[in-house]
């Protein structure tokens, strides 16, 4: 493996477990053979990955942190136990969250606790089945006393 993909990959690695922890780093990059990082043909900086032609993760140049893909939110779900990085909300909102909808407090059932503000979160229903990707808008322990208020700014639905 040649220096500047290794000093790229640990790169990657450090701002996976910043942001998500050393355990979803490890299931995200399981596979380094497979893993091809993109870079800005102006700037040559990292700007995504992918695993195997699909795309795994974005890197925001504004924030230097990963938004998910919906095969990272995938593997995620594959791989750990509900509700790490997720967002558990009502059956019966399913098909507006799916449509790209945000998603209020009042139809969170069940939410990683370890997530704060800004944190890229996976919204699934009560079976486990991705639905969205989206940013939490507030800390944990307002969404899960509020009845109201915008908890999770939805990125992208399933369905969008």
């Amino acid at each position: 493996m040649n220096t500047t993909r290794l000093l790229a990959l640990r790169k990657l690695h450090a701002i996976s477990d910043y942001q998500f922890g050393p355990v979803i780093t490890k299931i995200l990059f399981n596979n380094e053979s497979e893993i091809e990082i993109i870079r800005s043909a102006n700037t040559n900086k990292i700007k995504y990955i992918h695993l195997k032609d699909e795309l795994l993760l974005s890197l925001k140049p504004t924030t230097g942190l990963f938004t998910l893909s919906f095969l990272a939110a995938k593997i995620i779900i594959n791989e750990t136990k509900c509700p790490k990085l997720r967002a558990v909300v009502l059956s019966e909102i399913s098909k507006f969250i799916k449509k790209g909808r945000n998603v209020f407090c009042k139809h969170i059932t069940d939410i990683d606790t370890d997530l704060r503000p800004m944190d890229e979160v996976i919204v699934v229903n009560q079976e486990d089945e991705i639905l969205a990707i989206g940013r939490i808008n507030i800390p944990i322990a307002y969404i899960k006393t509020f009845n109201r208020g915008e908890a999770i700014n939805v990125r992208k639905g399933i369905g969008s």
